[in-house]
This record gives structure tokens, sequence and C-alpha cells, in this order.
């Protein structure tokens, strides 16, 4: 495929840039200094290496890409990315006015809540962190247990849960520590910036992935979230998720709904959902593509390329889908987890890697690394991904490899020594 258009694509992994070039397009490429690889070096047709979540760095970069090279479409498939990229297609007449605005509102929790409140949709208790103070009146308004978390930031980091009104003291003193800085694991290109206090909502979660055209949504597959109420961190993931029809369409039918209210009209979204005790309620969304491998998982089980259909349907280089696609099969991530304490030997990766059940192995840790406690998803040591005929049998298999053929040893941390009498 040849063609004559221009993408302006701001942030992004190798695979956004992959799908942009199969598509015969002239790719500018705006890239964070960290982020840059060789292969965007090779690929990209134009590299402009800046910091773009600064807007008056990016912006004239940006208008003189466009006045040179012009523009067709920008883009953004990453986090980091989707509020500069709304606001250049903005600025520069490619949209209708109010992408910036749209994606504002999925990317800050609170203005979302505040967003379907005033819709009169179905919000639980939220209000932000202005002191320590707020907190308690927090908690004796919505009841005990209660979530904090940080308006802006992704992937789970920073989120606290008050057990009641004892635990205070350590929710506040982590809000201070965190608040203000830069995300201190994972991507750091996030900045915390205040916090959100919302009611507890319980029931199972799931992630329902979505493509929009032109205002219309198409639900492309549910995914099972594997987690566990003890700590933040995603287990893993599983697709299709294992629902009866009714509850599936009951959860469609909300993210459909919840889109629609939110003003999303195109593209990529990943909405995380309960199916709670009061019926389904929306945790968070984001208009993009879901991370940790479930774009992965949505093509294993449904062959739908979300990222190939992300890249193409802003420059209208693809025909919409007419309705939600059929599973062929199942896939599933499993986290990789181990006791806290130091790595001493890793092995079996290769092995596991090597199986045609398996899409992916990610193995993060080597000899003398740390393993922490697990609070969040970057805590985590890797993932496994793998595909079955069915998702139960996926689940199974995918655990059984990351508990028993990847082999990581871990020599425990050592307990504290106890304190000496006076």
């Amino acid at each position: 495929m040849s063609t004559t258009k221009t993408v302006l694509l701001i942030g992004g992994v190798d695979a956004h840039v992959e799908r942009l070039t199969a598509l015969g397009v002239k790719v500018v490429l705006i890239q964070h200094p960290d982020k840059v690889t060789d292969y965007q070096v090779r690929a990209a047709d134009v590299l402009l290496v800046v910091d773009y979540t600064d807007w008056d760095v990016v912006r004239p970069f940006a208008e003189a890409a466009r006045a040179v090279y012009g523009v067709d479409a920008v883009v953004s498939l990453t986090e980091p990315g989707l509020n500069p990229a709304s606001r250049l297609g903005d600025l520069f007449g490619l949209t209708d006015g109010r992408r910036y605005e749209v994606s504002r509102r999925m990317r800050d929790k609170w203005l979302m809540r505040r967003h379907l409140a005033e819709l009169g949709l179905p919000v639980p208790h939220a209000a932000l962190v202005t002191d320590r103070a707020s907190l308690d009146a927090f908690g004796e308004r919505a009841g005990y247990p209660f979530i904090l978390k940080p308006v802006s930031t992704t992937a789970g980091f920073g989120l606290l849960r008050a057990e009641n009104a004892e635990d205070l003291d350590r929710v506040w003193a982590r809000v201070r520590e965190m608040d203000g800085g830069r995300t201190d694991r994972g991507s750091t290109m996030f900045t915390v910036d205040g916090f959100l206090m919302e009611s507890y909502i319980d029931g199972p979660e799931f992630s329902v992935e979505a493509l929009s055209f032109a205002g219309r949504h198409v639900v492309v597959a549910v995914t099972e979230k594997l987690t566990s109420e003890e700590h933040f961190a995603e287990l893993g993931h599983a697709v299709p998720a294992r629902l009866a029809d009714a509850d599936r369409q009951r959860l469609t039918g909300a993210v459909e709904e919840f889109l629609t209210a939110m003003g999303v009209t195109d593209g990529p979204s990943h909405t995380e959902i309960r199916l709670s005790s009061r019926g389904p309620v929306v945790i968070e969304s984001h208009n993009r593509l879901g991370g940790d491998n479930i774009v992965e998982l949505v093509e294993a089980a449904y062959g739908i390329d979300m990222v190939a259909y992300g890249a193409a349907w802003p420059l209208l280089l693809t025909a919409p889908l007419d309705g939600p696609p059929a599973p062929k099969g199942a896939a599933v991530m499993r986290a990789i987890l181990r006791e806290p304490g130091t790595v001493t030997g890793v092995s079996g990766v290769e092995e596991v890697r090597a199986r045609p059940d398996v899409l992916a192995v990610q193995v993060s840790v080597r000899p003398g690394d740390t393993v922490r406690p697990l609070r969040d998803n970057w805590d985590r040591l890797g993932s496994v991904v793998a595909t079955a005929a069915d998702t139960d049998s996926a689940v199974e298999l995918c655990e059984r490899l990351v508990r028993e053929e990847i082999r990581i040893d871990v020599e425990p941390a050592a307990a504290p020594a106890p304190a000496r009498a006076a």
C-alpha cells in the first residue's frame, strides 16, 4: 500500500511506528529522549526528539513539522502522548475541536467522575484529597474501606486503600511522600499531581477493549482480570472473559453508554469496570489501547489487530468493524511472582519461550536483583502469554508455566533482628 498522507505520531513504541509504515504513509515521529529506539531511528521518515509532555516545547516543533511536511492526522497510542496529540489535532483543525477536552476528561480521574455525575451516570462517592482532615471527612461520608489514587497516573501506581480511621495516618504519609513527584517505577514520564478518594467498589473486575468509528462503539473483547484483594498488582488477564451472556451484555452496554457520555468518538479505548452488587461501575478508562499484553491477547483470541486499527482509522485507511468479532480461541497473560528476597538464579525461560502455545515470555530480573513485596504492577518479575482452545485451559497452562517451568530462585530477605533490652 502506498499513500501520500503524512501522520504526526506523538510518542509510542516500535509497533506503532511499524503499523504506520506498513500503511505507506510518511511518519513524522516526535519522541521523548528517553524512549527513542534504534528501530524508530531507522523506520520513521522524520524523527524529532523532544519532551512532548511539555506543551510549550512540543507545540513549536509540531507546527514546524506541519509547515514543512504537511500533516493529515496527529496520532498517539501511548498514555503520555494522548493529551498533546489531541491538543495538536484541535489546533491544526484536523478534529471536531473537542478531542483535547475529551482526552483530558479520560486521563483526569476527577474530571471523569464529575462529568459522569453531572450526567446522572452511576459513580462512587469521590472527592479530592486537600489535607489530612479531608481523609477523615471522606471516611465518615463514604465509609471504609475506601480507595485513594493519583488523579492522572497509570498502571496501578500509587493506589492506596484506607482500611479504617486508624489507618489514615499511614495513608496520609504515603500521599505526602508521592504527591508532586514523578512516578518512580516503570515509566517516569508521569507527575503525581494530586490524589482522588473513591468509595470501594466490590465485585469482579474486567476491562472492555473497544474501537470507536465516528461515534459508533464496537466492543472487541471483554478481558477478565486476575487479581487479589491483598494488593493492587494485576496478576494477569484472560481473553475471552469467563462470563454469562447476560453479564457480558450488562458490561458492554455500560461501557458503550460511558464512552458516549465521555464524548469518545474515534479510536481505541480500554475501560476498567467492576460487576458490582449494584451493577456495572466504571473504575477508570483510557482513550488508548490496553497495556500489559492485552492487545496481543485480543489478537490471539479474536484475530483483531487493535494497534493496526488505531494507526489506520485516523487516516481513514481502514474500514470500520461491522460488529463484535467471534472468538477463535483463548489467550492469557500471567504475571511471574516470587516472595521478597534476592534473586540467586533464573532458568527455564528459553524452554518456555520455545513452546508453540506460548506467544511471549518476559523476565525482568537476574541474579543479584531484589524482589520487593508486591504492591502494584511494577513489582512483578515478568510474565508469560499463552494460548489454548478455551479460557479455562489457557489459565491453567499459564499458571503452571509461571509457577513451575519458569524457575526464579530467591534467597528470602533476612528477618529483622530482635530488639535488645535496654
